[in-house]
């Protein structure tokens, strides 16, 4: 007898199918998008950085495709006790990606070189005093220690936990300047190591780890590196730290006395490094101004961004106030420390005010 036959069922082609005749917008468009532009016509920025970190808000309709053994999976909102209705509405302002990070940083890299090289060449360094080749050796030397911790332990353990592309892109970049500057500040001390004569090149470390105007400082960057909330790392560096104790020596100190004493290199590199803040402080008053408008959880951010504050805020001020000292040192003196620190606290409270986020009191202390 014979069995019976199975036929097989195979899925038949139907090349009329109900999605295949829709127009939908940019249907017949080679560009098209999975988010809708900021303008008319999406950037090359938009282009590489939206959607391209994936969240289960948006197109992951079954959630994350992967997870931690131990935890959720993918980029948990609950990494932060901020919270956004839409996290994906923040991009940066400085529309920084892959080409933007290798095209600057080159060009600043060049633009040092070339003014060492000229420095050596014009022996440059032949009218420093000793007093200001201690000053260098000593302080600017130490300062390095600060950038390379901030590059390396905070923003690096940042960039990977913000829930969007656009955020973790800003905050990669971020390292890069920190690191990029750490570097600029190692290479420019072997450089005068050589340059000048009783330059010591070593005595930087022993200022960052015992000198007492510094410890407090070092203490200051090392608690930021310690911090498990990568919003807070991220504020309590750039909103707090940075404006009280970094914008304070770079350009309330370095850049106010390197020329009455008569170097004109120095303020180059350190120039170089305010410039990066400025780009950092661009992307980061954008994120959090996004937070503290939010229209669900507005109120909410600015009660935990308040906290933050309370607690960052003295930790920077003590820092800062420790580094005072440092004034009197030079020779030329330009300005006080007392010059110096209002014009950071007026930045501090003019940064405060763009986040509509209360003055601390230890400003007016």
């Amino acid at each position: 007898m014979a069995s019976p036959t199975t036929e097989r069922s195979f899925p038949k082609p139907n090349h009329g199918a109900e999605a295949g005749l829709l127009d939908f917008p940019s249907s017949k468009s080679r560009t098209y998008n999975y988010f809708t532009p900021a303008k008319l016509r999406a950037t090359m920025y938009e282009d590489v950085t939206v959607d391209v970190q994936p969240d289960p808000d948006r197109h992951l309709t079954q959630g994350w495709i992967y997870g931690f053994g131990d935890g959720p999976g993918g980029y948990p909102k609950e990494w932060t006790e901020l919270r956004s209705a839409n996290w994906h509405a923040f991009l940066d302002p400085n529309e920084e990606w892959e080409q933007t990070i290798f095209r600057n940083n080159s060009n600043i890299v060049r633009q040092i070189q070339l003014n060492l090289a000229n420095a050596k060449k014009a022996n440059a360094y032949a009218g420093w005093s000793a007093g200001w080749v201690r000053f260098v050796e000593k302080h600017i030397g130490a300062w390095m220690h600060a950038e390379h911790g901030l590059g390396m332990h905070v923003f690096m353990s940042e960039q990977r936990s913000a829930p969007t592309n656009m955020i973790n892109n800003a905050i990669a970049v971020n390292s890069t300047h920190k690191l990029r500057f750490a570097q600029d500040l190692a290479l420019y001390n072997l450089d005068l190591t050589e340059s000048i004569d009783g330059f010591d090149g070593t005595v930087h470390r022993s200022a960052w780890h015992s000198d007492a105007v510094w410890q407090g400082v070092r203490e200051n960057v090392e608690r930021l590196t310690a911090i498990g909330d990568w919003a807070e790392s991220l504020f309590a560096t750039n909103v707090v730290f940075e404006p009280l104790v970094g914008v304070l020596f770079r350009s309330g100190l370095v850049m106010q006395i390197a020329a009455r004493n008569g170097d004109y290199v120095t303020p180059t590199l350190v120039g170089a490094g305010e410039n990066d803040y400025d780009r950092d402080h661009r992307y980061t008053r954008a994120l959090f101004s996004l937070l503290t408008k939010d229209p669900e959880h507005g109120e909410h951010n600015k009660r935990v961004l308040g906290e933050w504050l309370e607690r960052w805020v003295p930790v920077s001020v003590r820092a800062a106030q420790e580094l005072q000292p440092i004034w009197s040192q030079p020779h030329e003196k330009v300005l006080t420390f007392a010059d110096s620190w209002s014009a950071a606290v007026d930045a501090f409270r003019e940064f405060l005010t763009d986040l509509d986020l209360p003055e601390p009191k230890e400003l007016s202390a």
